[in-house]
């Protein structure tokens, strides 16, 4: 291929918007070798290992997890490859380390079985730190595969926070912080105006170079990390903008959903669409996966992503419907700006059982009286 056909550096900013990004294009066999080398490096001579999600939450546990133990080897995973990055631990780990795996939550076991039973006989010890929606049976079958599995609550805490509470470590309050700043983005509370600056710092670095400032640093970033941020958000609010002005709001079964097309910064135009009166969002990446966000109003992202092959939180899910057969599929994707996708995942909003829906809102009334008596006796 022309490489200047997927060359991003001259690329008009309206056409970069609706195209996937380079590494899009890489064939997986190349990426796959690359991810093995540098799984090698990570982990040579190494007694603790972490599989992570590569976002300000799951580098967050990395840090915090090298002050606690004097270094570890990080092995990049997404929720998509999560099976893999334990399988390169597993089989380029120094016998006998000791593994966490943070910020990661398989749909299914049978997912990851056969390389969490490798990873458990080749390791020391297994601990696994989330705060993701678990199916019951998987956290069950998980612990049984001999894990010590410990998930926070999704709407109170990120993973970060179970790190600092379960490590026996007496982490200083920069850790802490930074803890606590990243649940403000991970959980959307977006009350510390630090925590985008750790969400976007996290997307743009590589993992060693952000968890390197983040450990010297914390939350409070240097010049020249501000200065990065700054020029990167002239493209980043641009792309926002164009998405939001091509997205659409349609309502499906009594709630009301802003759905679009882009590369984007999701959660920023979930907020768009809120403002518009939306109670949830769609945002359909160029790549094909989707990310969906929620609302006080709606609470049940994690529902409709886990009919088209994702899952998450109520309100902060991911997905990718399985539904790419060959490049054409993508041509049409691409063309079409997303157009089958989005209807599939409109239709899963459409099939949630109503019935669920009352159950959600009893208990989250009984969440609210509980927080409204907690807050008279403060």
């Amino acid at each position: 291929m022309d490489e200047s056909l997927i060359a991003e550096e001259d690329m008009p900013l309206a056409r970069k918007s609706v195209l996937p990004g380079t590494g899009f294009f890489v064939p997986d066999e190349v990426d796959e070798e690359r991810r093995e080398r540098e799984a090698i490096d990570a982990l040579a001579g190494q007694s603790v290992a972490v599989v992570a999600d590569p976002d300000a939450d799951g580098l967050a546990c990395v840090a915090l997890l090298r002050e606690a133990y004097g270094d570890a080897g990080l092995v990049p995973a997404s929720p998509h490859d999560l099976e893999d990055g334990m399988e390169l631990v597993a089989e380029h780990g120094e016998p006998g380390l000791d593994v966490f795996v943070c910020d990661l939550c398989p749909d299914k076991f049978e997912y990851v079985e056969d390389e969490l039973a490798a990873l458990v006989e080749t390791a020391d010890s297994v601990r696994w730190f989330d705060h993701h929606q678990w199916d019951e049976d998987v956290a069950a079958q998980v612990r049984e595969a001999g894990v010590d599995l410990v998930v926070g609550d999704s709407e109170e805490e990120c993973t970060a926070d179970v790190a600092v509470r379960s490590l026996e470590y007496a982490f200083d309050d920069a850790y802490v912080d930074l803890a606590e700043v990243t649940r403000d983005h991970d959980l959307w509370l977006r009350e510390d105006p630090r925590s985008d600056d750790l969400a976007d710092l996290a997307y743009w670095l590589e993992p060693e170079e952000y968890i390197e400032i983040v450990a010297e640093h914390g939350a409070e970033l240097p010049a020249d990390a501000k200065e990065l941020l700054a020029e990167r958000r002239v493209e980043k609010d641009a792309l926002i903008e164009k998405a939001v002005d091509r997205g659409e709001i349609k309502e499906v079964d009594g709630v009301t959903v802003g759905v679009t097309y882009g590369r984007c910064s999701q959660n920023e135009v979930a907020e768009a669409f809120r403002e518009q009166g939306a109670d949830a969002s769609v945002v359909v990446k160029p790549a094909g996966s989707a990310s969906i966000r929620g609302t006080d109003e709606f609470q049940r992202c994690h529902e409709v992503a886990a009919q088209v092959n994702g899952g998450g939180h109520p309100k902060a899910a991911g997905c990718k419907p399985d539904i790419y057969e060959d490049m054409l599929d993508y041509a049409h994707h691409w063309t079409t700006r997303g157009a089958t996708t989005k209807q599939v995942i409109l239709d899963a909003f459409g099939n949630l059982d109503p019935e669920d829906a009352d159950e959600a809102d009893e208990v989250d009334d009984d969440e609210s009286d509980s927080e409204d008596s907690s807050a008279d006796d403060e």
